[in-house]
């Protein structure tokens, strides 16, 4: 008991840690976009293996716990669901592509204006919202706060379709600024990946505290 207990307080200590280091990642290159910030953006590139690192580590000290004490059921539920959040290392990846669009394909072409119409600040702010009602849910083992995140999703889902249309009518008015436009939608659509892999890993934080399916469920 004494083991079990040991082993998943080192494992839910290296996802933490690694959650932390990826919504440092999110804050950073949606500030590097916004802001316009090469250097953040390069500074977000420089982290990247980082939590690849992380991710590696988890799913090392899951193993462990698999192989080592069979875990039944809360613990295995719990155990299982740890290691498809451990996927949160794709967010690290969508946020290292947002970067590799601010350093490479951010320039005048794109203002503020029509950033401000695409509503990217608020898509962030949901995205990050979303992140941290995940992890409090986790750390609390609170399903009703990780129900919350699923509503959020369908706000960021709208803004990445209305997207479309605005980027659509940019290039209409500016056709020089369309490569620049496809690659500006690249990044936008990262962001709305962000807020899918937030809904995923609520949907197993429901599954370990629950024991209820969600996924392919509206």
């Amino acid at each position: 008991m004494r083991h079990t207990e040991e082993s998943i307080k080192r494992v839910k200590k290296s996802l933490a840690e690694m959650w932390l280091l990826v919504q440092g990642q999110v804050e950073k290159v949606s500030a590097a976009l916004l802001e316009r910030n090469r250097e953040l953006a390069l500074e977000v590139r420089s982290r990247e293996k980082m939590v690849d690192a992380y991710e590696l580590t988890v799913d090392r000290e899951c193993e462990n716990f698999f192989a080592l004490l069979t875990p039944v059921a809360v613990d295995l539920r719990m155990m299982l669901s740890i290691v498809k959040i451990n996927n949160l290392e794709r967010i690290g990846d969508f946020a290292d592509g947002i970067a590799v669009f601010v350093v490479e394909n951010l320039n005048d072409k794109i203002t503020p204006e029509l950033i401000e119409r695409l509503e990217l600040k608020r898509m962030f702010q949901e995205t990050l919202c979303m992140l941290s009602l995940c992890k409090a849910a986790l750390a609390n083992e609170d399903s009703a706060m990780a129900g919350k995140v699923f509503a959020k999703d369908n706000l960021v889902d709208r803004i990445n379709a209305d997207a479309i249309a605005v980027l659509a009518e940019h290039m209409s008015a500016h056709p020089d600024a369309i490569t620049d436009c496809l690659h500006l939608h690249s990044a936008i659509r990262r962001i709305e990946r962000i807020g899918d892999r937030c809904s995923n890993i609520a949907e197993d934080i429901v599954f370990y505290l629950e024991a209820r399916v969600l996924k392919h469920h509206d």
